[in-house]
C-alpha cells in the first residue's frame, strides 16, 4: 500500500495545536491499529449495518474498510458511527463497472486472500479460521448475501456456528463476531500484523489534521511563512 512521505516539520508545527493526551491517545490507538485483516462491504443498503461495521472496524482496530455499490450507495450515520468514520481509512468502489471485481483485483494485488462470509454449509466455521495469511472478509447485502462474482473469485468461505432455529445473523452482528474472533486470534499469535512506521506517520498525520478546526487555513498560513513563527 502507497504511503506518502510525512511533512515532518509540518507535523511538528500542527502537533502545537493539539493536547499532550490527545496526541499519545492517538500513538497508543495506532500500536493496535492492523491491515492484516481488512473488511468489504458489497452492496450494503441500511445504513445502520454499514455504520454499525464503522464502528466495529474502530474498536477493534481494523483500519482499512472497502465498500462496493453496484445496485445501492452505501451510507452511513453519524448517530450510529459516533464518529469512528474519521479514524479508519475507506475506499468505495462505486464506478459504473464491476465494482465487486475491481475491488476484489485490488485486494489480491495487496496480498490479500478473499475470504466471503456465507450459511453455506461447505463453508469454513469462524472457530477453525487459520490467521496467518492476510485477509478481506466479505459481506454481501442484506436480503440475498454476497453476489455471484465474490462467490466464483474468492478464495475460501466462512460461518458462524449457529445452534438455534435462526440460520442467519444481522449483518453487522455477524460482523462484529467475525472480526472480534480473529483480532483477538491475531494479538495473541506471534505474526506481524501491526502497521509499518511509514503507515502510522501517515495515518498519525491524517488524524492531527481531521482535530484541529480549519487546518487548511493553518497550513496555508504555516506554508508561506515555511514555519518561521510558532503557534499562537
Amino acid at each position: 500500500m502507497f504511503v506518502f512521505m510525512v511533512n515532518k516539520k509540518l507535523l511538528v508545527y500542527l502537533e502545537g495545536f493539539l493536547t499532550t493526551e490527545r496526541k499519545d491517545t492517538f500513538k497508543r490507538i495506532l500500536n493496535e491499529r492492523t491491515r492484516h485483516f481488512s473488511i468489504v462491504l458489497e452492496d450494503i443498503y441500511q445504513p445502520h449495518n454499514s455504520s454499525a461495521v464503522v464502528r466495529t472496524c474502530d474498536v477493534f482496530g481494523i483500519q482499512d474498510l472497502y465498500t462496493i455499490e453496484n445496485k445501492y450507495t452505501n451510507k452511513v450515520s453519524k448517530y450510529v458511527t459516533k464518529g469512528a468514520q474519521k479514524w479508519i481509512t475507506q475506499k468505495r468502489y462505486k464506478s459504473d463497472g464491476d465494482n465487486t471485481l475491481s475491488c476484489i483485483k485490488d485486494l489480491k494485488d495487496k496480498g490479500y486472500q478473499i475470504i466471503a462470509t456465507s450459511p453455506h454449509s461447505d463453508a469454513n466455521i469462524l472457530n477453525d479460521f487459520k490467521i496467518d495469511k492476510k485477509t478481506a472478509f466479505v459481506f454481501g447485502a442484506e436480503a440475498t448475501g454476497i453476489s455471484d462474482t465474490v462467490r466464483q473469485h474468492a478464495d475460501g468461505f466462512l460461518k458462524i456456528p449457529m445452534t438455534g432455529f435462526t440460520e442467519s445473523l444481522n449483518i453487522s452482528v455477524a460482523a462484529a463476531i467475525i472480526v472480534h474472533e480473529v483480532t483477538t486470534k491475531l494479538k495473541k499469535s506471534n505474526i506481524s500484523w501491526h502497521l509499518t512506521k511509514l503507515e502510522k506517520e501517515a495515518l498519525y498525520l491524517n488524524w492531527v489534521r481531521k482535530t484541529i478546526k480549519n487546518v487548511e487555513k493553518i497550513e496555508e498560513r504555516y506554508f508561506k511563512n515555511e514555519g518561521t513563527f510558532t503557534n499562537e
